[in-house]
C-alpha cells in the first residue's frame, strides 16, 4: 500500500507545528477502523501515542486506566486517521496463544492453514490490539513475551514456520489495573500479569478527561443538549467518579460513570423528554437505562441523590 504523511496539527486537530508530520497509508483498508468525526484528542496521550508508532518498533504499548476512559479509542482514531489497519482481540480467561496465531480449518472440503489476527498483523505490517489483558491467564502471556520485544512469531503448528515482523508492526494491549491485579474489588476477573512480560511494554496511562476537556467531548457527541447542561451532565459524572473511588466521600456505590455511559446518558436524555408528560423526570428515566438498572438499590439511590442537586429539581 502507498504511504503518506499526514501533518500531525490538521489530521487530529491539535496544536503542533505546521511541519510536523506522521507516516500513514493513502488510503483504508478493510481492517482500517471507522473514523469518528466527533472524536477529540487529548494532546498529552496522542503525543505519547505518536512517539510509539514512530519509535516503538521492538516494543508494546500498554495503555492503562480506568473503564470507559478511552483506552481502546485513542488507538482506533488514530489508526482512523492514518488509515492503518488493526487486528482487534478481547482477551478472556479462556484465551489461548493458538487462537492468536492460527489453526488448521476445513475450507471447501480441503484443509488449510487460518492465520490468526496476530500472525496477519505481524505479516501485513499492522497494529495487533489486545483489550483487556489483565482478564488473560498470565500463564499464556509468556507466549507473547517474544512478540513484545521484537523476536519473530514462530507456528510449530505449520512445520516451524517462522514470520519475521513487519517493520510497521505495533502491539498494543490496554487494561484496567495495569497488569498488577485488582486490589480495589472493582475489576472482577482480572489477574497479575508476569512482571517480566509487562517490562516489555511502554506505559501510558489515560485517565478519564479533564472537566473543560470531557465537557468540550459531550457538545461534539450530544450538541442537541440545552445551553448549561453539558456543564452539569460532566460535574454528575465526575461526583460519581469520586464516590465509586471512596476519594472524597465515606461512603461507595458499586457502579461508575464512564465518558462512554455519560455520552449515552445525555442522549438518552433527550430522547426520553417526552416521558415528563407521565410525571417522570426524563434524567432520572434515561440514567436508569444507561447506568443504574445495573446498580444496587442503595447506590441508585445514592446517585440519584447527586443528579437531584446537581441539576437542581
Amino acid at each position: 500500500m502507498e504511504k503518506k504523511e499526514y501533518p500531525i496539527a490538521a489530521t487530529f486537530g491539535v496544536a503542533a507545528p505546521a511541519n510536523l508530520t506522521i507516516q500513514g497509508f493513502a488510503s483504508p483498508s478493510l481492517f482500517t477502523p471507522d473514523l469518528d468525526p466527533n472524536y477529540e484528542f487529548r494532546t498529552d496521550i496522542l503525543s505519547d501515542v505518536l512517539a510509539w508508532i514512530k519509535m516503538g518498533e521492538g516494543e508494546g504499548l500498554l495503555l492503562t486506566g480506568p473503564t470507559g476512559s478511552g483506552k481502546s479509542s485513542i488507538i482506533c482514531q488514530v489508526a482512523a486517521r492514518l488509515n492503518l489497519p488493526v487486528q482487534r482481540v478481547t482477551a478472556h480467561g479462556r484465551l489461548e496463544i493458538p487462537e492468536l496465531v492460527g489453526h488448521y480449518a476445513a475450507v471447501n472440503g480441503n484443509t488449510e492453514f487460518q492465520y490468526g489476527p496476530l500472525a496477519i498483523a505481524m505479516k501485513e505490517g499492522q497494529i495487533f490490539l489486545l483489550d483487556e489483558l489483565d482478564l488473560l491467564d498470565p500463564a499464556n502471556t509468556g507466549g507473547l513475551n517474544g512478540i513484545a520485544e521484537g523476536t519473530p512469531l514462530v507456528i510449530p503448528e505449520k512445520g516451524g514456520e517462522i514470520i519475521r515482523r513487519h517493520p510497521d508492526f505495533r502491539f498494543v494491549v490496554t487494561g484496567n489495573t495495569k497488569g498488577t491485579g485488582d486490589i480495589t474489588g472493582n475489576y472482577q476477573g482480572t489477574m497479575k500479569q508476569n512482571i517480566s512480560f509487562m517490562d516489555r511494554f511502554w506505559i501510558v496511562h489515560v485517565d478519564y478527561p479533564e472537566r473543560n476537556d470531557e465537557i468540550g467531548i459531550l457538545k461534539s457527541c450530544v450538541p442537541h443538549v440545552p445551553d448549561g447542561m453539558h456543564e452539569k451532565f460532566v460535574d454528575t459524572a465526575n461526583e460519581i467518579r469520586a464516590l465509586f473511588t471512596n476519594g472524597s466521600y465515606e461512603t461507595t456505590v458499586d457502579v461508575t460513570m464512564s465518558s462512554r455511559t455519560l455520552i449515552r446518558w445525555a442522549n438518552m436524555s433527550v430522547f426520553y423528554q417526552g416521558v415528563a408528560k407521565k410525571g417522570k423526570n426524563p434524567l432520572l428515566h434515561a440514567l436508569d437505562r444507561a447506568l443504574l438498572f445495573r446498580s444496587n438499590e442503595t447506590s441508585r439511590q445514592a446517585i440519584q441523590g447527586i443528579v437531584q442537586r446537581v441539576f437542581g429539581f
